[in-house]
């Protein structure tokens, strides 16, 4: 009896005690509830604030877009410097945006699972933005700035000095660019806030072009210094390409000159024509694999054939030197462009004018150069110097932008035709070739095992029928076999020339096929170079087997079909290929021809399926 009434007392004492915690634990309860609803709140309130900090920024930076399409004219010119304060502005919102966003609120939200991914997300978006307004944008506008001020001052030079006093702060910017690039890649993209992904989706967009842009202005300071001549005058060599007859590199080296360069001021010299340099002879020696391909067609005795060769390099060593045979003076470098760059660049400059009163502008000169003149002209002599003389009046349109002004929207322009390919540059400096190919301004063919995809067309009938040519390429992967995986590569031409009407100098072959032809019948080279390892297994042309010339470049297994292609037909190529197992997609060789390439790349499916 005593020893139940103990155990009562007890468990009564027991249920006190809880009741008491309770009691107690119940405020401490409260507020807890209370500071989690403290902190969505928080995190509510200042994720709005933070939206509308980071809308703002957006809204000061749009200014900077209009610098890829600003005109040509002294006041889009001047608009560049007037950057800065959008800069500001933008960095101020930004730096608000990132305050707002840290804290252990935001903390703690974004640990949560699921519920916590769109404030990761904006967390992580406004940090980026701080870090890009902050770090990165000022030293690009600072440089912009600083190129021009010599010609604010009445000079006509560009300031080499400005661009090597850029240079470190440039390397900090393209460093703090890559890496806010890879950390804003890893933040949660598909989230249950619609509105957070869709601000990073533009976010990582806006840094997938920012960062190469920032590391190619940080390359920029580093080498262009020397090769503007501050070391030393240097002198290259520029060369016009006709693509209405294709090559390799993008068309048939017609026009050229030298350029020079001393303390950054530039100059053109000694201009001519493919006819001058018929006779040149180059004596490099590219190697076994380079002579096994192209020896047939003397590409170093013949200089319209220098280019057959994707690999711009290749080219440019054997111009230098045949330059060099033929005028005794060496070059530090090649340039190469075609009227599709000229016409990127006019657009900036402003149109040229001829002695005969023509204006050559951004929207004619590439139908002017490469349809319109073979009709005007009938003597060949006359229409060369007319297009030596487009050459060279669109040159000095390019040197009066480059002494002034518009320095910063010549840059842009430039580089935008770099990276689209129609512009591409050899130096003779081994460490500044390094950084040319570095940033794919070399025109080089890539080597390594990264898949490729690369359709290459010469012109094999000596016509200039490839202003009508179009090129359609569908790389397609397939399914994994014991020896890799199958690839399918389909390239379709399609000649597009009129069946009458175009000037005999157009139509007329060089090439004296054995087999009848009529006036537009074109007759292409067609090259595939396919991906290091790749195995073809078969090859169609239409539906029946092709029998394709194998050779190697680079490391790249490349497949070539003669083929004929008449007037207003197409020819289907089908390349059924084995190749290294991958799930990356394939770098796409963009060959710059009249008509841009129209490329297709099929998603990976799943071995096994």
């Amino acid at each position: 009896m005593a020893r139940s009434r103990r155990f009562r007392d007890q468990a009564d004492g027991d249920g006190r005690a809880r009741r008491r915690l309770r009691r107690r634990a119940r405020p401490l309860l409260w507020g807890a509830v209370g500071l989690v609803l403290a902190g969505a709140a928080w995190v509510a309130v200042t994720g709005v604030l933070a939206r509308n900090e980071l809308l703002a920024a957006q809204r000061s930076l749009a200014a900077l877009q209009s610098v890829k399409t600003a005109s040509a004219s002294a006041a889009g010119a001047r608009g560049l410097g007037s950057l800065a304060p959008e800069v500001r502005s933008a960095a101020t919102h930004a730096a608000r945006a990132h305050l707002y966003t840290t804290g252990p609120a935001w903390y703690l939200a974004a640990q949560i699972p699921v519920l916590g991914d769109p404030v990761r997300t904006v967390r992580g978006a406004a940090w980026a933005g701080h870090r890009v307004s902050a770090d990165v944008l000022p030293p690009l506008v600072r440089l912009a700035d600083g190129l021009t001020a010599d010609a604010r001052a009445g000079g006509s030079r560009i300031d080499l000095a400005a661009l090597r006093r850029a240079a470190p702060e440039l390397e900090r910017a393209a460093r703090m660019a890559s890496d806010t690039r890879k950390r804003s890649a890893t933040l949660p993209r598909n989230t249950w806030l619609p509105p957070a992904d869709r601000a990073l989706t533009q976010l990582n967009g806006q840094l997938d072009r920012l960062a190469p842009a920032t590391a190619e202005a940080a390359a920029a300071a580093r080498v262009l210094p020397a090769m503007m001549g501050a070391e030393g005058e240097r002198r290259y060599l520029v060369i016009f390409q006709n693509t209405a007859e294709a090559r390799g590199t993008g068309g048939l080296p017609g026009a050229f000159a030298v350029l020079t360069a001393s303390q950054g001021k530039l100059g053109f010299t000694d201009f001519g024509n493919d006819t001058v340099m018929a006779d040149a002879r180059a004596t490099v020696d590219l190697g076994e694999e380079y002579a096994a391909e192209y020896a047939q067609n003397a590409p170093t005795t013949t200089w319209v054939n220098a280019n057959l060769s994707p690999h711009f390099p290749y080219a440019a060593q054997i111009w230098a030197d045949a330059w060099l045979r033929h005028s005794g003076k060496k070059v530090d470098g090649v340039i190469a462009l075609d009227p599709g760059a000229m016409a990127g660049l006019l657009a900036v400059t402003g149109p040229a004018r001829l002695a005969n009163g023509t204006t050559v502008s951004a929207g004619n000169v590439v139908d002017l150069t490469e349809r319109a003149s073979y009709a005007a002209f009938a003597d060949t002599t006359e229409r060369k110097g007319f297009f030596l003389e487009v050459a060279s009046a669109t040159a000095a349109k390019l040197l009066l932008a480059a002494d002034g002004r518009q320095v910063p929207v010549l840059l842009s322009a430039l580089r935008k035709e770099l990276n689209d390919g129609r512009v591409s540059v050899w130096s003779a400096h081994p460490p500044e070739q390094r950084e040319l190919q570095r940033h794919h301004f070399a025109g080089d063919l890539p080597d390594g095992p990264a898949p490729f995809a690369g359709l290459v067309v010469n012109n094999a009938a000596g016509s200039k029928l490839d202003y009508y040519l179009d090129r359609k390429l569908v790389w397609e992967p397939r399914q994994c076999s014991p020896d890799g995986r199958e690839i399918t590569v389909t390239a379709t031409l399609t000649n597009r020339a009129p069946a009458s009407g175009l000037p005999t100098y157009v139509t007329m072959r060089v090439d004296e096929p054995p087999y009848a032809t009529r006036p537009g019948d074109n007759r292409l080279l067609v090259s595939y170079f396919a991906s290091t390892g790749a195995v073809l297994t078969r090859a169609t042309l239409d539906g029946q087997t092709a029998l394709l010339n194998t050779a190697t470049e680079r490391g790249h297994p490349v497949f070539t079909l003669d083929m004929e292609l008449p007037a207003q037909s197409a020819h289907t190529l089908k390349l059924y290929l084995v190749e290294p197992p991958a799930t990356r997609s394939p770098v796409v060789l963009r060959q710059p021809l009249v008509r841009p390439l129209q490329s297709t790349v099929r998603p990976f499916p799943r071995c096994g399926s």
